[in-house]
């Protein structure tokens, strides 16, 4: 018999021995803004759209916390201004660092980190695989208000930075960098 309350003992005592973690889960949606030419010397430009996040953050100490995130974009293509639309996902990590300590009712912050951008071609889906994947890198900050406990709201202002997708598989894959700057404002559920 106390064998079988061993490992739940043992799981009690790890828990309450880690430092305490506060949680948040927010969804925020927005302005997508591009700023890439995807081939040099056509008129061929990405254009803005919007943008639909998901993100988790955990504050591990006072001033710092991890942050990952699912990201929606909905945004086009202008060839000759012609626009077609296309998808894009990204998943991301963020380190992120705020000037006031864990339970201020108001936190500016400031975040970098990694990710990688699914795109898909006009005309092509998700289930087939046709997703043309970059990684990149991304930064910014915000600022999040606590409001009635558990709810909160957030704001950001992001960059995200990766290199040009072959959306039309050409003969010379295009070179260099896009940007993409988020805008949004959302809520959070904080633990």
């Amino acid at each position: 018999m106390t064998r079988n309350l061993l490992l739940p003992v043992l799981l009690i005592a790890g828990a309450l021995s880690v430092p305490a973690q506060v949680f948040e889960l927010g969804v925020s949606g927005g302005l997508s803004k591009m700023n890439a030419n995807l081939i040099e010397g056509a008129p061929v430009e990405l254009t803005d759209g919007f943008r639909l996040s998901v993100r988790a953050t955990f504050n591990t100490q006072q001033f710092f916390g991890h942050e990952i995130g699912f990201m929606y974009s909905r945004t086009g293509v202008d060839i000759n201004n012609e626009k077609v639309g296309f998808n894009m996902y990204s998943f991301g990590y963020s380190f992120l660092a705020y000037p006031t300590p864990e339970g201020s009712r108001v936190r500016p912050f400031a975040a970098g980190g990694v990710h990688f951008s699914s795109f898909l071609p006009p005309g092509t889906s998700l289930y087939y695989g046709n997703q043309i994947t970059k990684f990149g890198l991304n930064y910014g900050g915000g600022v999040k208000v606590r409001l009635v406990d558990p709810w909160g709201f957030r704001v950001d202002v992001r960059q995200y930075t990766n290199g040009k997708p072959d959306l039309f598989q050409g003969q010379a894959p295009p070179s260099g960098w896009m940007r993409q700057t988020e805008i949004s404002a959302g809520v959070t559920f904080n633990l």
